[in-house]
């Protein structure tokens, strides 16, 4: 990554996006997008997690680290195959602009998608039939039992029953009873197979205009996986379960600048020594499908594999957890076997943030990556703090803040005035009220050594608190936030163009 040019970009999830049907998704808003950051002279886009969402909405919890997010799909795009009717689509329920509503998404979004599922696999003209096949014999590692999860959690699933609970052949994946489902569910694992095709033709056409106009898409890996998924029913051997299936411990990290005591996150643990008897190939092949999606990929938590937090999962906080150690740089050089570039890189960004000790900086550092900086974590008053641009060398991406912090603006209001003194001092600015303090910080960012700098679309707006994307420890109301076209000026675009030439972040 350090010999990369200077390079900037905007975080925004699709679901931010606007659009007529609740949600952001893969349709013309996305486009538009891509044009917009062309324009305001942007050379990356970040997402987060590109899968389905799980509890609480979050991206970061989905029943499967392989597919995709089918409420992204661009109904629209449906109608114009024929797979929807006009009709389908002209009545629209009165979704809110600037939230997304996901429990009414869920609803219209699928309705409209099994519907256009009936069509394809009911219609006399068969001319898409061999993509779609070609698509699931490419997929059929990960497709053929998520498709088949996500079948059987709606014959067995609901209130909230976890894949623990479905009948014991089922549970513990036993031949007969996996043929046997298979022929039941027919129709419902072709409908979860179709979304996959769909989603991924979209995304992949999205990534293909994105790139042709200079723009890579820098996705989000989560280090962990939800405990009710597809990867973990099926693979059971390589996580830390008991008999039953349940996780014996679980994932979090201690009391940290977010929570005092901590966070619980509930994802199950793996079984280290089982993945490097397989030579780390599940994660090769999981990361091999990240960077499909995408030309660059952030780990979150990368620390875990350096060393990782354990709760019992009887635990009810993550006070009570101990640190374990992680499977170190052997998963990388797995995964660099087969996945580096032309030049022996892998084109991964550490998320580094937290509880970071010289044997985290180590590892990152052997394998060769960049880690992150946060500007909101800075101004504590110390001119040690490493998140201090003076602080930084070139193999950095520094973000204004992240979807786990508040937006800039909101970050500043809610200072006291000796922190906000100090802010101000550390800028050089006399900015007594703080209205332009979005854009000092990312001037800041921009200005910075790092080689890669990264803003939150809602600091480039500056708004307040009331949109940011993620509260952590927060179960309701978050990953909701939308923009829409209004907010954004022409001045926007421009404001960020200076900056890139000021600063040697040009694209091109």
């Amino acid at each position: 990554m350090t010999s990369l040019p200077r390079h900037n970009g905007i975080l925004l999830h699709p679901t931010s996006l606007p659009g007529p049907h609740g949600s952001g998704d893969l349709g013309p808003a996305a486009y538009h997008f891509v044009d917009w950051l062309v324009g305001a002279g942007q050379s990356l886009w970040q997402v987060l997690p590109l899968g389905s969402v799980g509890p609480g909405n979050s991206p970061y919890i989905s029943p499967s680290a392989f597919a995709g997010n089918e409420l992204l799909i661009d109904l629209q795009q449906l109608r114009e195959t024929g797979w929807l009717r006009a009709a389908d689509l002209a009545s629209v329920p009165a979704f809110p602009e600037g939230r997304v509503n996901y429990a009414e998404v869920q609803r219209f979004r699928i309705a409209h998608l099994r519907h256009a599922a009936e069509r394809f696999f009911g219609g006399k003209k068969a001319a898409q039939r061999p993509a779609f096949e070609a698509f699931c014999a490419d997929a059929r590692a990960w497709l053929d039992d998520y498709a088949l999860f996500m079948a059987l959690d709606i014959a067995h699933g609901g209130d909230d029953r976890m894949w623990q609970d479905w009948p014991a052949p089922l549970a513990h994946r036993q031949p007969a009873a996996l043929r046997a489902a298979q022929d039941t569910h027919a129709t419902e694992i072709n409908f979860w197979k179709f979304c996959q095709w769909r989603f991924h033709e979209q995304w992949a056409a999205l990534k293909r205009y994105a790139n042709s106009r200079h723009i890579e898409i820098v996705g989000d890996l989560p280090i962990f996986v939800a405990a009710h998924s597809a990867d973990v029913w099926a693979n059971p051997e390589l996580f830390d379960l008991d008999e039953q299936g349940h996780p014996r411990v679980v994932a979090g990290v201690p009391p940290d600048y977010f929570s005092a005591t901590g966070q619980r996150w509930g994802n199950p643990l793996y079984r280290w020594s089982a993945h490097a008897a397989q030579g780390y190939r599940w994660w090769v092949e999981r990361m091999r499908q990240t960077m499909k999606l995408c030309d660059v990929v952030r780990i979150d938590h990368f620390r875990g594999f350096e060393s990782f937090w354990e709760i019992p999962a009887a635990a009810a906080t993550a006070i009570d957890g101990v640190w374990r150690p992680g499977p170190g740089e052997a998963v990388f050089a797995a995964m660099r076997r087969e996945l580096s570039d032309a030049h022996g890189r892998l084109r991964i960004i550490a998320e580094d943030l937290g509880i970071i000790t010289p044997e985290v900086n180590a590892l990152r550092q052997a394998i060769g990556l960049p880690g992150m900086r946060i500007l909101q974590f800075a101004f504590d008053g110390d001119a040690k703090n490493p998140y201090l641009p003076h602080n930084y060398d070139a193999n950095t991406v520094v973000y204004t803040g992240t979807h786990d912090n508040d937006t800039t603006r909101g970050w500043w209001e809610a200072l006291g005035h000796p922190e906000q003194d100090h802010v101000r001092a550390y800028l050089g600015v006399g900015d007594e009220t703080g209205e332009e303090m979005h854009w000092h910080l990312i001037r800041l960012a921009c200005s910075s050594v790092a080689a890669l700098c990264v803003v939150p679309m809602q600091d480039v707006l500056g708004l307040d608190s009331t949109h940011r994307m993620n509260e952590p420890g927060v179960s309701e109301g978050s990953w909701e936030w939308r923009f829409t076209w209004k907010q954004v000026a022409a001045e926007h675009a421009r404001r960020l163009a200076e900056l890139m030439r000021l600063y040697g972040r040009r694209r091109g």
